[in-house]
C-alpha cells in the first residue's frame, strides 16, 4: 500500500510537470510567427487554464504537505510572471488623480446596436457616451443611419457636440453588403488622419495626430481582423462548454481552430504593419488603442505592445473581460500608451452591455521630463 501512495505521488509529478510545461509553452507562444504556424499562434488562448492548473498544484502540494514538490509551479509561475501579470494584473485604483489627466475610452459600438432608437427617440450607447467625460473617444463599428426612424450622424453630432474635433473613416476593402468604419470624437484639435494599407476585406486601422496641450501624440485606432465566426460556429462553442462529449469537442474544436487560426495569421500582418507605425512615429507620445480581437497572450498584442505598456496592466484589475456574449470570456479590447505616459484606474465598465463588447478606458498623464 505503501508503494502504491508512492507510485500515484509520482504519477500526479509527472502531471505537474506536464501542465507546468503547458503553461510556459503557451506563456511564450507570443514569439510564434502566425503566418508561419498559424495553429500554434493560438496556443495563448489556453494560458488561464494552464495558469489556474498549475496554482489548483501549488495548492495541492501544500496541503498535502509534499512541500518539495512546489518548486515546480512555483517556478513555472516565476517564470511566466510577465505574463500573468498582463493576463490578471491586480492594481489599486486612486481617488486622487494627477493634474492634467485626459481620459480615453476606446468601445466597438456594434453599429450603435443596429443604429437602434428606444420609444423616447434615444440610444443606450450613444447616451453612455455622452456621459462618459471623455477627452477623446475612440470607436469601432461605427455606423449611422441616413433615415430619421435610426440613429443618423445628426444625432451622433448633437449628442456628442462637447466634441468638436471628429473623423470618421471607412475601413476594408469590401464595397458591398456592411461596410465597417472607424471614428474618433475628441476635445483636442485633430491635425491629421490616415489610414493604415492593411490587407482586409472587413478591419482596418487609422492613425491620428492629435495635439494635446501643446505636445502632438501620435493616436491609432484599431479594429484588427475578427475570427470570422458565424452564429453557428458559436452555438458549436457553446454546445462544446454545455456538453464536453469526446466527438462534440474532437468536431467542434478542429473547426474553431482552423478558423481562429486563419484569422491569426491575417492579424499577424497587421499587427506588424501597426508595430511599425508606432517604431517610426516621429512624436515621443503614442497611444493605441481598439479591438485587437486578440488576448493579451498573443503575438498581436506582444508584437503591437513591444514599446509601449499595457494601461490594463499598469492600472487595472482582474481579468478585465471585454467580450460579453457567447462565452467567450477573454480581454480582446485594449489601451497601450508609450513609456512618456503614465495609466490610471484603466477599467472595462460592464456598466453597459448593449454591445458585444464593453468599454475599455483609463486616464493617462504625461510623465514630465526632468530637466
Amino acid at each position: 500500500m505503501k508503494h502504491f501512495g508512492k507510485y500515484i505521488l509520482y504519477v500526479i509529478f509527472a502531471f505537474n510537470l506536464f501542465f507546468a510545461g503547458m503553461l510556459m509553452l503557451t506563456a511564450y507562444s507570443p514569439y510564434i510567427h502566425p503566418t508561419l504556424h498559424p495553429i500554434a499562434s493560438c496556443l495563448g488562448l489556453t494560458f488561464p487554464v494552464f495558469l489556474l492548473i498549475n496554482v489548483l498544484f501549488l495548492l495541492f502540494w501544500v496541503f498535502a504537505g509534499r512541500y518539495k514538490y512546489m518548486w515546480i509551479p512555483i517556478l513555472a509561475l516565476l517564470i511566466c510572471f510577465p505574463q500573468v501579470r498582463t493576463y490578471v494584473p491586480i492594481n489599486f485604483h486612486t481617488e486622487r488623480l494627477p493634474k492634467n489627466c485626459f481620459k480615453l475610452l476606446s468601445y466597438n459600438i456594434m453599429a450603435f446596436d443596429g443604429d437602434t432608437k428606444d420609444k423616447n427617440g434615444e440610444n443606450p450607447i450613444l447616451n453612455y457616451l455622452r456621459n462618459s467625460a471623455a477627452d477623446i473617444l475612440c470607436l469601432q463599428e461605427y455606423r449611422v443611419s441616413a433615415s430619421d426612424k435610426y440613429l443618423t450622424q445628426g444625432d451622433v453630432e448633437n449628442a456628442l457636440s462637447a466634441y468638436p474635433y471628429f473623423d470618421i473613416q471607412n475601413i476594408g476593402t469590401e464595397r458591398s453588403g456592411y461596410s465597417n468604419r472607424i471614428a474618433c470624437y475628441s476635445k483636442y484639435p485633430i491635425v491629421s488622419a490616415r489610414k493604415l494599407h492593411l490587407k482586409s476585406g472587413y478591419n482596418g486601422s487609422v492613425v491620428y495626430e492629435i495635439v494635446l496641450d501643446g505636445d502632438t501624440v501620435t493616436l491609432i485606432n484599431n479594429h484588427l481582423e475578427s475570427n470570422k465566426l458565424t452564429k453557428q460556429d458559436k452555438v458549436v462553442y457553446e454546445d462544446m462548454l454545455a456538453s464536453p462529449k469526446t466527438e462534440t469537442v474532437k468536431s467542434g474544436a478542429r473547426l474553431l481552430i482552423h478558423k481562429l487560426a486563419e484569422a491569426s495569421a491575417i492579424r499577424a500582418v497587421q499587427a506588424d504593419s501597426v508595430a511599425r507605425v508606432v517604431a517610426t512615429s516621429t512624436h515621443p507620445h503614442i497611444v493605441v488603442c481598439g479591438d485587437f480581437n486578440d488576448t493579451p497572450i498573443s503575438y498581436t498584442h506582444r508584437v503591437i505592445g513591444e514599446r509601449l505598456n499595457d494601461a490594463f496592466a499598469q492600472s487595472g484589475n482582474g481579468l478585465g473581460i471585454s467580450f460579453n456574449q457567447n462565452k467567450f470570456y477573454f480581454r480582446i479590447d485594449h489601451i497601450l500608451a508609450d513609456k512618456n505616459f503614465k495609466a490610471y484606474n484603466c477599467t472595462v465598465d460592464r456598466s453597459i452591455d448593449v454591445s458585444d463588447h464593453y468599454p475599455v478606458w483609463c486616464y493617462l498623464k504625461k510623465i514630465e521630463k526632468k530637466q
